[in-house]
């Protein structure tokens, strides 16, 4: 296994160059009229020139050869077919709850990698308009071979569930495992190589990208703390590729390939605040209640996405670690609830406190806006009549929400051909009595 090294702290301005080229930064100065060692410097932008200070991302990259040097974009034709993010009208609206089996991974003899393995379950907004958001599973059993992969379109939240990318960037190399995430923003050219056949979920976002939530009355402290996200250190390789090496681009949710005779990760130095990164789960501070009630699920936001209309999220992620249950004569699970926000969640490990028995890892469900949902028949009754005392759970699980302000449809892949989707979801809620009296 290769040596992974790593930067630590959110949004912070990194400077990174791998050691084999000592002092190929240049000083003072972004685009000297020649660079160190050769080296070409390119800039990538993660928004507009003139965005405020505080909300300005971009980063230099000093390279061997400029990242323009490749041959014209084509349809990558029959690569991902399941893969949407420009229409969301091929299914008439569904405001059911939905729930999914575990996703099945490639079948043996079948090569697939992390791209060819994306399938979009559902989404909403429009890509040419950068508003809205989409949500992939990857279903994959094979690394990616002399091939790289950007999204022209937004960012990438990845949340393994079964088996550990290896995942080589243009700024370094990050190694995720299931209970970590990592986040690739837009543009950012990445290749995946794996250890086996691999499942995992995936929440891009158009309209910007991920932040940190603010904490209000929790202080400064808690939650995900900055000093825990981790962004790779600068990693060169200087390979030619002389059969032709793969750029795929995921441009208005279409796959494009051009061929370049080149390594795209061919960064010897680069120093900026667009990086990707990656957090462990296990890091994050619960906030909790130690009276009576409980929080509302928001907080446990790990990032958020922001809309424009304050404290509402184009797209939140937020995750049930394990924790201490202390809440004084209070129904500990999640409450019934109709909400205005459309909710995807998924279980990485384990088994989730308010649905034991058919929310599986590697599967899902959404409910959708203003659909109702909460605990089924079996947690009502154990949790109305159980002896309240501190407890732990969720311990040895770990579930997660995509939760969004947009209402999200459902692909035809998702509904219809992966055929996970449990059509018996609804009679969990069936045998809930009348406890009514006067």
């Amino acid at each position: 296994m290769p040596e992974y090294k790593y930067l630590s702290g959110f949004g912070s301005h990194f400077t990174s160059e791998d050691p084999r080229c000592p002092n190929a930064l240049p000083e003072g100065q972004n685009s000297p009229q020649k660079c160190a060692y050769g080296l070409y410097a390119e800039q990538l932008s993660g928004s507009a020139f003139t965005a405020p200070r505080t909300e300005n991302t971009r980063s230099w990259l000093y390279r061997i050869r400029p990242s323009v040097v490749h041959e014209p974009f084509v349809r990558y034709e029959g690569v991902a077919p399941f893969l949407r993010g420009t229409s969301w009208e091929e299914q008439h609206p569904n405001p059911n709850q939905m729930r999914w089996n575990p996703f099945d991974l490639p079948a043996a003899g079948r090569e697939i990698d992390f791209v060819a393995g994306l399938h979009t379950v559902c989404g909403a907004g429009d890509v040419r308009a950068r508003h809205g958001l989409a949500v992939h599973v990857y279903l994959a059993n094979s690394s990616m071979k002399d091939t790289a992969f950007y999204n022209s379109d937004g960012d990438f939240l990845i949340v393994p569930q079964q088996g550990a990318l290896d995942v080589t960037t243009e700024f370094g190399r990050l190694y995720v495992q299931p209970n970590e995430i990592c986040v690739i923003p837009q543009g950012m050219r990445f290749s995946v190589a794996l250890e086996g056949p691999s499942r995992g979920y995936i929440l891009e976002v158009y309209d910007g990208h991920f932040r940190l939530p603010d904490l209000g009355p929790i202080g400064a402290n808690g939650l995900a703390n900055p000093r825990d996200f981790l962004t790779p250190t600068a990693y060169f390789e200087d390979r030619s590729v002389a059969q032709g090496y793969r750029i795929v681009s995921k441009y208005q949710g279409a796959l494009f390939v051009a061929k370049q005779n080149h390594s795209p990760f061919d960064v010897v130095a680069w120093h900026g605040n667009y990086v990707p990164y990656k957090y462990d789960l296990a890091r994050f501070m619960v906030i909790n209640s130690v009276s009576f009630d409980h929080c509302d699920p928001s907080i446990f936001t790990v990032l958020t996405c922001p809309s424009n209309r304050p404290g509402t999220a184009i797209a939140d992620f937020v995750i049930f670690p394990p924790r201490w249950s202390v809440q004084e004569g209070t129904f500990r699970p999640p409450y019934y609830h109709r909400n205005c926000m459309s909710e995807f969640m998924g279980l990485i490990f384990g088994r989730y406190e308010a649905k034991e028995g058919g929310f599986l890892p590697g599967g899902a469900s959404l409910h959708s806006m203003m659909t109702p949902h909460g605990p089924d028949h079996r947690c009502f009754e154990g949790a109305s009549n159980a002896q309240l005392k501190p407890e732990r759970i969720a311990d040895g699980t770990q579930a997660f929400m995509f939760e969004s302000s947009l209402s999200m449809a459902v692909t035809r892949w998702g509904e219809e051909t992966c055929q996970k989707l449990d059509a018996r979801y609804y009679e969990c809620w069936q045998s809930l009595e009348k406890h009514f009296h006067l």
